[in-house]
């Protein structure tokens, strides 16, 4: 079964995660997870940029140190920078102290390559143990979400999941891409529908807030 929106006790479970932006007018955060990647994540970048939209890109290290120009190309078109760990990790299948040296793994990457260390991290697939949690609380502020596109499932039509994502869009949202190879077919077909849908209805993004 496929859980877009998060269950409504998570965030009262876990308050002291970012689960939403501000509600008070008609805006949205937009997060690319995974990247970057070449022919994905420039396309989102040249997407945004037609409708004059800003996001926020959780990216991997790795992903980083292969392709450092395009990370600056991300950065310079005025986007947040987060971090997604250096090799993608599951918290639930790492322990704690290797889970944050890797992090620190992608802090590092992304100061030499970008001049900064970016204060939003995102654990990979959401999942993370309260021992990460903790470690990283004093440097990071960790971002989760409240609307999953499901870009990553292929079996699922593009039509089925335009639907969900415009019918459960609300302001303040925080909704989840992912700007990898895996998801470049699907993405193509969907990304451009909701982003012309969100200016159909009034909306306009916002970068994430302390």
């Amino acid at each position: 079964m496929s859980v877009y929106q998060i269950p409504f006790l998570l965030p009262f479970l876990y308050p002291n995660r970012i689960w939403k932006g501000p509600a008070l007018e008609q805006k949205i955060s937009l997060t690319f997870d995974d990247g970057p990647v070449l022919g994905t994540t420039d396309w989102v970048v040249e997407e945004l940029a037609k409708r004059g939209m800003k996001a926020t890109f959780f990216m991997v290290g790795d992903n980083v140190c292969k392709h450092p120009a395009l990370a600056q190309t991300v950065a310079a078109a005025g986007h947040q920078i987060g971090n997604h760990t250096y090799h993608h990790l599951s918290g639930w299948k790492t322990a704690i102290q290797a889970y944050l040296e890797d992090v620190a793994a992608c802090d590092v990457i992304l100061a030499n390559t970008l001049g900064e260390v970016p204060q939003f991290f995102r654990p990979p697939y959401g999942w993370m143990s309260s021992g990460q949690a903790k470690g990283l609380a004093a440097a990071k502020k960790i971002v989760m979400w409240n609307l999953l596109s499901y870009d990553f499932h292929s079996n699922l039509s593009s039509e089925k999941l335009i639907r969900v994502c415009t019918s459960r869009t609300a302001p303040g949202m925080i909704i989840v891409f992912h700007d990898q190879q895996k998801t470049k077919e699907q993405l193509k077909r969907i990304l451009p529908c909701y982003l012309d849908f969100l200016i159909g209805e009034g909306y306009t993004t916002q970068l994430l807030e302390g």
